[in-house]
């Protein structure tokens, strides 16, 4: 196989760069050799490390940030962004592959599991934030709350004595489970509605409005759906009072029958990739277009450290 030469800059801490979604794709068509000189770079939104880099780039998030098209080659992010050098892959996409979920999630749930497992659930709700600024969800808590007894086992509003060390091990045992974005925008998806869905608790969801486009709406309560939060309690109250709705929503596939499947997303992800490096185009790194992307890079710090100096003096 053509050997290519890589690296990873401006990734989240931990990130293992022999060990992710784009190095395992490509390690299947090449001969990866990570390389402080590399033809490509795929880089990230957590520092600026890129611009040191003349190579083909390609951006990647997971978070709530637009890709910037004068400052790589090709991006991929949840945006549904209809730029010919953009491909929608939200974050759960990543996580599905990092975690090895892809088998447990398209698994299918006879009525008869689906009745045992919804009977082994013990107990009824629970959250798990550590963002004490994520307002809609702790709101929700406290409303939820006065209703019936919401576990909380993280960072806020702790109240079991202590932050969990296992979410997964810990959601397990609840009927419902708040899944939370930090924030609202169409298309932004992370890893956590997948976490209840893993362990077949139904999911309390806010945030992506186009979330039925990925996933089946008849596995989750979204947040939006509802007039009121009233209305939304409500539900949750006639679901866990009725097994038969439950039960109908653990057998319920996971995905929405319009979402490409995982292999074929693998599929165009990696023919893009390869088409960025293979291209004959000169990286957008050695073109006009870094100087604007720079040029963009100071005016926002300008404006940022201007800010922060009349916040000091007010």
């Amino acid at each position: 196989m053509k050997k290519l030469k890589i690296d990873f800059v401006d990734f989240w801490p931990g990130f293992n760069k022999t060990d992710n979604y784009f190095y395992r794709l490509l390690n299947n068509h090449y001969n990866v050799v990570i390389d402080e000189k590399p033809e490509l770079i795929f880089y990230s939104s957590f520092g600026y490390n890129y611009l040191n880099y003349n190579c083909k780039r390609i951006f990647y998030t997971g978070e709530n940030r637009r890709p910037d098209f004068t400052s790589s080659d090709f991006s991929f992010s949840f945006d549904y962004n209809t730029n010919k050098r953009h491909f929608r892959l939200p974050l759960y996409s990543i996580y599905i592959d990092d975690y090895k979920m892809h088998d447990a999630l398209l698994s299918k749930i006879s009525e008869n599991e689906a009745r045992r497992i919804w009977d082994s659930k013990t107990k009824f709700c629970c959250m798990i934030v550590s963002n004490p600024k994520a307002k809609k969800r702790i709101d929700f808590f406290k409303n939820l709350s006065k209703i019936k007894h919401v576990d909380s086992g993280g960072a806020v509003l702790n109240n079991i004595g202590g932050r969990v060390k296992d979410k997964i091990d810990f959601i397990k045992d609840y009927k419902f489970v708040f899944a939370f974005e930090n924030a609202m925008y169409d298309g932004y998806t992370t890893e956590k509605i997948l976490e209840p869905l893993l362990v077949n608790s139904i999911p309390i969801y806010w945030g992506n409005n186009l979330l039925a486009n990925d996933f089946n709406s008849e596995k989750y309560i979204h947040y939006n759906d509802f007039l009121s939060e009233d209305l939304l309690i409500e539900k949750l109250l006639k679901i866990d009072g009725n097994p038969e709705l439950a039960i109908n929503m653990l057998k319920a596939p996971v995905f929405s029958k319009n979402r490409l499947t995982i292999e074929k997303e693998k599929e165009q992800v990696l023919c893009h990739i390869i088409n960025t490096i293979e291209s004959k185009r000169k990286p957008i790194a050695q073109t006009y277009k870094k100087y604007l992307h720079n040029m963009k890079l100071f005016i926002n710090r300008l404006k940022k450290s201007r800010y922060n100096v009349l916040k000091k003096t007010e």
